[in-house]
């Protein structure tokens, strides 16, 4: 049970209808599961309105609401509060709630559209190896030191980050790496949270569907940079174009790392293979398991990150060359038949492009290249020409497929692929609707050497069709249909 005023502290508070001080015995904003002396916070979200639900949760027992328009009629013994925003309400109760857990570790936020997961989820094993007890939280789980726990969202709401968090902080961890997604920012999940520094990795074309431009999906990713505090460090990819737009403004110690350009860490690619790659970090070789370009960069950023938060860089070179790469990032297979399938999560088009590119780099020529990419349902339609175009462009067969179709037509999302495709390209493409039939026919067209990209999906072990889910797992199906073609 914690005192109301006390959780509301920090909160933008505009009325009261009331005594705060009461006891509450949870914060919630989602009015099925208030219980009896429960805060209701209702929010607008992108779907539903949480005000319509305020008489529910007042039936269902709530003790306080807390909303931004108060109602016409208010129950007796229930205290409303009106507040400013909603979403900004509940991220600073839940961090209150849960006694500010933040402050109680080195938490890390890691943005930008592609390398979230990687850098996190490295960096995570990084501190593992250097005997720290560690948190994370990204797209693919959430972990407490040892302990795993599933997770749906880039950066979950804030009542299950702070309640994460305040888990953390019992089982005595000191460092949490933390994805944090533009969706998240905006919808205010990380107000309340101290953190310790932020990473910027690149920003391109994704997430147009929610943001509208690409001005407000910019800014939206340099608000978690905005409000960092001066004791923080603020890492970011000079590289990119819009690098230097996250430093603008903020208050933190600045940062930045580059391949390309003149920064503070600084690396150069000596070899690129199949099995990893060698790279130049201040004057010291390391040899890394994670090939590509773009992992070059994300190595960068692991090892920058790692020296701001005190680790001793020799130790950390060590460490980073026993690093193995996430599930669906760049994983490979190589069959008896010598065919290599790559599966990658690569679902934006410059995550795509990096891909292809660094397969360019890999092969000597004479391999085809055999691409299955989709587009997401409900998800950001602008894009979709575009990938359809750099499949077409950058591969030998390019097969058009459902990704998570969601609740459109697989056949309409393909078309809209389909209509990116330049007029010389399009005898290279095929458009097989059920994915694993595209997985199929990409194993059966290959030859001895060849290269198979399987993207979009990645490290998900599902297929969301209308609401539902299936069991659906790229990696698992293409070794076992390559396994069953090996001669």
């Amino acid at each position: 049970m914690k005192v109301l005023k006390d959780i509301l502290y920090g909160v933008h508070i505009s009325a009261v209808s009331g005594t705060t001080n009461c006891e509450v015995a949870s914060v919630c904003f989602d009015s099925r599961k208030v219980q009896s002396g429960d805060a209701f916070v209702a929010t607008r979200g992108t779907v539903t309105d949480g005000h319509k639900y305020m008489d529910k949760a007042v039936a269902l027992g709530a003790r306080a609401i807390i909303c931004e328009e108060l109602p016409k009629k208010m129950v007796d013994g229930v205290t409303y509060v009106a507040v400013e925003n909603g979403q900004q309400a509940l991220a600073i109760m839940a961090s209150n709630f849960y006694d500010t857990p933040s402050k109680n570790l080195k938490l890390v936020g890691v943005t930008g559209t592609n390398g979230k997961t990687t850098v996190s989820s490295l960096l995570y094993q990084l501190f593992k190896k250097a005997g720290f007890k560690v948190g994370l939280l990204s797209t693919i789980k959430i972990m407490i030191d040892d302990t795993e726990y599933p997770t749906n969202h880039t950066t979950p709401d804030a009542l299950v980050i702070n309640k994460h968090l305040k888990l953390m902080n019992d089982a005595g961890v000191e460092y949490c790496f933390m994805e944090v997604s533009s969706h998240g920012i905006h919808q205010k999940r990380t107000e309340g949270l101290v953190f310790e520094g932020a990473i910027f990795t690149n920003l391109s074309h994704d997430h147009l569907d929610y943001h509208k431009t690409f001005a407000e999906y910019r800014d939206t990713k340099k608000k978690l940079f905005d409000n960092l505090s001066k004791k923080a460090f603020a890492l970011t990819n000079i590289d990119d174009k819009n690098g230097l737009v996250m430093l603008q403004n903020t208050k933190a110690r600045k940062f930045t790392y580059a391949l390309k350009n003149y920064a503070d860490y600084r690396a150069q690619i000596l070899e690129n293979q199949f099995d990893g790659q060698l790279l130049k970090i201040d004057d010291n070789e390391l040899w890394t398991k994670l090939i590509g370009h773009f992992n070059a960069y994300n190595i960068l950023a692991i090892y920058a990150a790692a020296d701001l938060l005190g680790l001793e860089k020799l130790e950390c070179l060590r460490l980073l060359s026993e690093l193995e790469n996430v599930d669906g990032r760049f994983q490979y297979y190589i069959s008896k038949d010598k065919i290599t399938a790559i599966v990658d999560y690569a679902h934006t088009p410059d995550a795509l492009k990096n891909v292809l590119e660094t397969i360019g780099t890999l092969r000597t020529g004479n391999e085809n290249v055999i691409t299955v990419v989709g587009c997401g349902g409900d998800r950001d339609r602008s894009k979709r020409p575009v990938m359809g175009n750099i499949a077409s462009e950058m591969s030998n067969t390019a097969i058009f497929t459902s990704d998570n179709p969601r609740t459109e037509s697989p056949s309409a999302i393909i078309a809209e692929m389909e209509a990116g495709v330049e007029p010389q390209n399009t005898k290279k493409i095929l458009s097989i609707e059920n994915r694993e039939q595209a997985i199929k026919t990409a194993c059966q067209l290959a030859n001895a050497n060849d290269i198979i990209l399987i993207a979009g999906k990645g490290h998900e072990t599902y297929q969301e069709t209308n609401g539902t889910r299936i069991d659906f797992d790229d990696f698992k199906i293409v070794k076992e249909l390559l396994q069953s073609l090996d001669k």
